[in-house]
């Protein structure tokens, strides 16, 4: 395997071990877990750009109202994803986290049909329709909706939605993502603080080393997956992301003993089916582009 792939692979797993990070902060309320993420994510990557002296390049690229727009949705979407994600693990949610990620490339696809007209082939729209029978077979063995898996993918799948149209790389976005959060976070950390409730400096060094610790746990896998995307195909990737929400599931099923009873078995083999579907009709009609057969 090249070292693209090797990165990738680093950038899905650090992702994909990311509840183990959240589980030592569950002590902590996800709202202030979510603010020091945003603080220090920012401190992070902006002194990461002042090292890689991208700072003029970076100032150039947000000078534009249009662009700041852009990320401001984005900033909200991407809070509102590692609040509900953060919350969902702590509060003992991490297989259904993992529904999430699993429906997310299906849900983009479907993003795709709607927002840029995209045409699917017979095969992928038999890929969603199965994805959605999943989702209403695990609605009635709940007796209601998987809410976070819903709403970690709609919201990370509109995210990406309004990524793709947007012109900074994932360091400079997430860079002016995280600005644009910077302002609130920094006054709800203060007003913990202030009445009492404050996380930082008051639940020990381990405690206060993984709250500001949370900037590199989030930037880390970034760049390793800025690094990949350059170098592998855009095929490969969509194969490996699945790492990441496979990593979650088994987490918390053997690790967190989550419960996952042969009800919730059936509704997530059906999502899994719908992914095997999808996968391998890619990967054939990239095959089919890549090397297309020539007749004599």
């Amino acid at each position: 395997m090249n070292r693209g792939t090797w990165y990738a692979i680093g950038a899905y797993a650090l992702w994909g071990l990311l509840p183990i990070y959240w589980k030592c902060l569950r002590h902590v309320p996800a709202t202030q877990v979510l603010c020091h993420r945003i603080l220090w994510s920012f401190i992070t990557l902006f002194v990461i750009i002042l090292i890689s002296r991208q700072w003029r390049t970076f100032r150039e690229g947000i000078a534009n109202l249009r662009v700041l727009r852009a990320y401001a949705v984005a900033a909200v979407l991407i809070s509102i994803n590692w609040l509900t994600y953060i919350w969902a693990v702590n509060a003992g949610f991490i297989v259904e986290t993992s529904l999430g990620y699993f429906i997310n490339p299906l849900l983009n696809v479907l993003l795709g049909v709607v927002f840029f007209r995209e045409r699917l082939r017979p095969w992928q729209w038999a890929a969603i329709a199965l994805a959605t029978t999943g989702v209403v077979y695990l609605t009635f063995a709940y007796g209601s909706l998987p809410w976070i898996a819903l709403a970690l993918a709609f919201t990370f799948g509109a995210y990406g939605l309004v990524k793709k149209t947007a012109p900074l790389g994932s360091l400079h976005g997430l860079t002016l993502e995280t600005s644009v959060l910077l302002v609130p976070a920094i006054m709800f950390l203060v007003y913990s603080d202030r009445a009492g409730n404050g996380a930082l400096f008051n639940s020990g060094a381990i405690s206060d080393a993984l709250l500001m610790g949370a900037g590199i746990i989030t930037a880390v896998p970034l760049l390793l997956f800025s690094s990949a995307a350059r170098r592998i195909p855009l095929s490969l990737i969509g194969i490996l992301q699945y790492i990441a929400p496979t990593l979650q599931f088994l987490l918390g099923v053997l690790v967190y003993k989550e419960p996952f009873t042969a009800t919730k078995f059936m509704g997530f083999g059906i999502v899994w089916a719908a992914l095997i579907i999808y996968g391998v009709e890619g990967l054939m009609a990239y095959r089919a582009q890549s090397f297309p057969v020539v007749s004599e």
